[in-house]
């Protein structure tokens, strides 16, 4: 009865946070086993949990980025780094993505951020509008995959899984699905005969792969210094810090600082300087410190601003995890959960026909559920049939974050269709036909990172 009065409340376009709840108070009315307060202990228990602390000074570090000017930065830095290549705001797309994503954690940010500013620049440069939301669309769902991400930071909590360890197993797979899209960029720009969008400029070039150099030479030279020197840790990484504002200051590096943000996070949390949710802390006092004191393009106006903006979020956010928390208890409770596993373990005992069957079902739950309750939703289900069948949990975690991201390209509850429609100015109908042929480099990617588990779990076990 739970899941009929669930759906009923779905199909009558209840948001499903309410239907969730709804569903679990109808239910322990109408049997009169339990006590109603049940519902509130339940939901108030789901979210009192010290990694949720993370979930909103992700979403307030990201938002700070958004507004701080720090975006037009990004851009300006892919743009020297690849935007003199055949579709070459192509390729600036997709790597504006993927230095964003390692500041704002979620697809919608980086596509209302970034996307903004990568259409407006397409369209002028004549591309089509729908190739322009394609390409920024695709290159969005890089988001919650390149570390920090807030998909990870709820399926850790719910799968009770090392949210530091999902983090670095999302940069390979980022790695490659950035990748995979740029070569489609770049099949488009030799079918339509595309040319370079900017003239190449062999100092502009030299200065970002200078930058680049840097972010990776930073974290080595300061493991060097304390492993092998033996140099004490803390005072060497505030040298370390202060080396990198002296060196932006000398050399007025476009987006050096900001693209840091991911290897101080990171860092620090296979460290053990700080854990994820102190490492969210973290990145929104760097937010600050570029915002307010080195670039001083954020305001206390705008501030206020951007943390009403991020209170309203985080509200949504944590309300469906409280909702879901009473409803994954109620399946539990109901026996829900061990009916459907005993059917999947009845049906086939092979992981990888599991995790094709799981793949399909969260390809269509994600279009119709934002990845938050979906994630809230299905780990309780297939988490332990996966762990039964030998599936690794941060393996698990990082294919259910994919298929849901892709899930928000889809019609009829892509948010990623929405806002990019509005962006870009174009019919929901059109805007859905211009992700089409982006869904094909999506798609490899996740039966890649389905079933070759080892380039996901490589860099996890380095260090967990």
């Amino acid at each position: 009865m739970l899941k009929v009065f669930f759906l009923l409340f779905m199909m009558g376009g209840i948001p499903v946070a309410i239907a969730m709840a709804g569903a679990s108070l109808v239910y322990i009315l109408g049997t009169g086993n339990l006590p109603p307060f049940v519902v509130i202990h339940r939901m108030v228990g789901g979210i009192d949990s010290f990694p949720l602390l993370a979930v909103p000074f992700f979403i307030l570090a990201g938002n700070l980025m958004n507004n701080a000017g720090i975006t037009t930065r990004i851009y300006n830095f892919a743009l020297a780094l690849v935007g003199w290549l055949k579709g070459g705001l192509g390729h600036v797309n997709i790597v504006g993505s993927v230095v964003f994503a390692g500041m704002s954690g979620t697809a919608i940010a980086d596509a209302a951020g970034l996307g903004t500013i990568e259409i407006k620049a397409m369209k002028e440069h004549g591309y089509s509008p729908e190739f322009a939301v394609g390409v920024t669309a695709a290159s969005a769902t890089l988001g919650p995959i390149i570390p920090p991400s807030l998909p990870f930071v709820i399926y850790g909590m719910m799968a009770n899984v090392s949210i530091g360890a999902l983090f670095l197993a999302g940069i390979l797979p980022g790695v490659i699905l950035a990748v995979l899209m740029m070569l489609t960029v770049a099949y488009f720009a030799h079918r339509n005969n595309w040319g370079a969008d900017f003239k190449f400029s062999g100092s502009r070039l030299a200065k970002a792969l200078v930058e680049l150099a840097l972010v990776v030479a930073w974290p080595l030279l300061l493991w060097l210094a304390v492993e092998k020197a033996g140099l004490p840790t803390q005072p060497t990484v505030i040298a370390g810090l202060v080396l990198l504002f002296v060196l932006d200051k000398i050399f007025r590096f476009e987006a050096l600082l900001p693209i840091m943000t991911p290897v101080l996070l990171i860092g620090g949390m296979t460290t053990g300087l700080f854990t994820p949710t102190e490492g969210a802390i973290a990145a929104c006092a760097w937010a600050m410190v570029l915002g307010f004191a080195w670039y001083g393009t954020l305001t206390w106006k705008r501030f206020v601003k951007v943390c009403l903006e991020t209170i309203e979020t985080t509200s949504t956010v944590l309300f469906i995890v409280a909702a879901a928390s009473i409803f994954g208890w109620m399946l539990t409770a109901t026996g829900v959960t061990t009916g459907i596993a005993n059917w999947v373990l009845g049906f086939t005992k092979q992981a990888w026909v599991f995790l094709l069957l799981a793949n399909l079902l969260m390809l269509f739950v994600g279009c119709f559920l934002e990845p938050t309750a979906a994630i809230t939703i299905l780990v309780p289900i297939l988490l332990p049939i996966a762990t039964q069948l030998g599936v690794d949990p941060v393996h698990f975690g990082l294919v259910m974050v994919l298929n849901l991201m892709i899930g928000l390209l889809h019609p009829p509850m892509g948010l990623v269709l929405f806002v990019l429609a509005r962006v870009a100015n174009l019919s929901f109908e059109r805007t859905t036909m211009a992700i089409l042929p982006w869904l094909l480099p999506l798609l490899a990617s996740l039966v890649l990172i389905t079933y070759w588990p080892a380039l996901v779990l490589w860099l996890p076990k380095q260090f967990y």
